[in-house]
């Protein structure tokens, strides 16, 4: 991945090269995400810069990517997977000027417009100037993997950024470019491109997959997103969703090593990566996780002033002063640093799982297949604002690119067009049940049947709680009380909350900044409708898995394998 920054201005007798100066020291600010290389094209018109984390063709692909008459500019954050095939369908021949995967969308752009968008399986946000027909196009992909930002100055021109920190001071208006959109300034429209069938229940009704189905369709996910040319590894939590990620990229891993396929440059011997406090859940499952794969496996601790001290800079690089994201990001934040220090540029990690098969705990409420469903579609929209921003951000702070093989588009489509009833959990039937069984054999039984862990929870309790009392000693009763008059846009509702957001005030000031950020109570990671599933989540309302009684076992003194059915 990497970041890209634009500026255009729609009037007649525009001129933005003079801004140069002022966009290359914004885009600066966001060169965590692309070390590299940095690059510049300019027009009368528009700006575009571009810093590159080079994870294809790294000699080569450097950006803005140009077209072979020069006429088109293209700076890309993200991955094209299916770029090849595109390639391949192609109604006219076309000059690449590079090995770049991305370089395809200027292909579609010139051969089909805008619209040709809705063809990409991947995670991108792009910025593509057209010369000829003095035009910009923005798109942002379906699920908001890659993050991106946009506003006005005060002389009406419109910026793009891939972090808000890029656009915080100069757009008053600063606010997410939404995913699954395309802008084109030629008609000034913001349109959605992204209306899959599966969203509506009743599409789904009565759809079935064979185990063996699902589990093929996720292998070739994890394959198609190993496309790399640097070296790779896995997030491995010791949860069901990393777990699996980490055996698939392992499979092919092997399959390599033992066909002596030299013919794409992947790294055969996988590495994979975990972090927690001094006894964590999480470190001692990816231990033996890691053990059954056959990884070259790291498990790194971090101590709570570790983490204390980080939660500046996390918050900074996360943009966000949700207390659930904040709690996770934290120990990504610092795995991350890990991760770069060995040379890895690239992780394959396991977010959208949860959301795709209602994995977390409040699901055990849920009261019928049809809400089970909404909710998971709920969640699939607020991703770009929670998982992806943590995973991205996080990891981006120390170029790290995280991709996430449960949000290929081919896999989405599959997953999401299965009838919730086979879905459910409860009564004695564990969450994302029907994912287990695809992969039955594929993981140790205490692995492939961990009760679900939320990250934050899993790194050991003693963060959260830490976390928490250290909030405690900072944010007075009277400071909570007048949260309101300070914090006018989503003021905080406990100490723990007051105090990330006076962090990200430094960083972010403005009731514009304010607005990207979600607000609502949760349970357990619950969008705010499925309070309404259980009286009990209005009084125990808490991002914690734990927070839901009756269900996480952990909390109850018992083993996890014990819920299982």
């Amino acid at each position: 991945m990497c970041s890209i920054l634009g500026v255009h201005d729609a009037r007649p007798d525009a001129d933005v090269r003079p801004l140069r100066p002022l966009a290359l020291s914004l885009s600066a600010l966001q060169r965590h995400r692309g070390p590299d290389w940095s690059g510049v094209f300019e027009a009368p018109a528009c700006l575009v810069v571009h810093e590159r984390l080079a994870i294809v063709d790294p000699a080569g692909g450097a950006q803005p990517l140009r077209s072979a008459d020069g006429r088109l500019a293209l700076a890309v954050n993200g991955e094209i997977y299916n770029h090849r095939e595109l390639a391949g369908s192609l109604a006219a021949p076309w000059e690449f000027t590079s090995g770049s995967d991305c370089e395809v969308i200027n292909a579609l752009y010139r051969q089909e417009g805008p619209g040709a968008v809705a063809k990409l399986n991947g995670i991108f946000a792009f910025a593509l100037w057209d010369e000829d027909a003095k035009r910009l196009v923005v798109a942002r992909d379906p699920l908001g993997v890659c993050p991106l930002y946009w506003g006005h100055d005060g002389a009406g021109r419109l910026w793009v950024a891939s972090e808000m920190k890029a656009l915080a001071r100069l757009c008053s208006d600063v606010a997410i470019f939404p995913p699954g959109h395309v802008y084109d300034s030629a008609s000034g429209e913001l349109v959605r491109y992204f209306e899959p069938g599966w969203r509506d229940y009743a599409a789904t009704q009565g759809r079935l997959a064979a185990p063996g189905e699902l589990r093929e369709a996720f292998e070739q996910a994890v394959h198609r997103q190993l496309m790399t040319d640097v070296p790779y590894g896995v997030l491995l939590s010791g949860g069901l969703d990393s777990s699996l990620v980490a055996a698939c990229a392992a499979k092919f891993a092997r399959q390599r090593i033992e066909d002596g396929d030299r013919s794409e440059a992947w790294w055969p011997r996988l590495h994979s990566f975990a972090i927690g406090l001094p006894g964590s859940p999480d470190l001692a499952a990816a231990q033996t996780a890691a053990a059954a794969l056959g990884t070259v496996h790291h498990g790194f601790t971090y101590t709570l002033e570790e983490g204390l001290d980080a939660l500046p800079e996390v918050i900074r690089h996360i943009e966000s002063f949700d207390v659930t994201t904040v709690r996770a990001s934290t120990p990504m934040f610092l795995l991350a640093r890990r991760i770069k220090a060995m040379g890895v540029k690239m992780v394959l990690s396991g977010e959208g799982s949860d959301e795709i098969f209602g994995g977390y705990l409040y699901f055990h409420k849920a009261p019928d297949a049809r809400e089970f469903h909404a909710e998971c579609v709920r969640k699939l929209d607020a991703l770009h604002q929670f998982d992806c921003l943590r995973a991205n951000k996080a990891m981006m702070a120390w170029g790290v690119e995280a991709r996430v093989p449960f949000l290929d588009l081919e896999f989405l489509a599959l997953a999401m067009s299965l009838d919730a009833e086979a879905k459910r959990c409860g009564n004695g039937r564990i969450e994302k049940a029907l994912l287990r069984e695809a992969f039955a054999g594929a993981l140790p039984d205490d692995i492939l049947w961990r009760q679900k862990e939320q990250f934050s929870d899993g790194v050991g309790y003693g963060w959260i709680d830490g976390l928490k009392a250290s909030a405690e000693a900072r944010i007075s009763d009277t400071m909570l009380a007048e949260a309101p008059l300070r914090f006018p846009v989503n003021p905080p509702a406990t100490k723990e909350a007051y105090w990330y957001r006076e962090l990200f005030e430094r960083h972010f000031p403005g009731e514009a900044c304010a607005r990207t950020v979600p607000a609502g109570r949760s349970i357990a990671c619950s969008s705010p409708a499925a309070i309404a599933w259980d009286a009990a989540f209005a009084a125990a309302a808490d991002p914690s898995g734990r927070a839901v009684a009756g269900v996480h076992a952990a909390a109850q003194g018992v083993a996890p394998i014990s819920i299982c059915a």
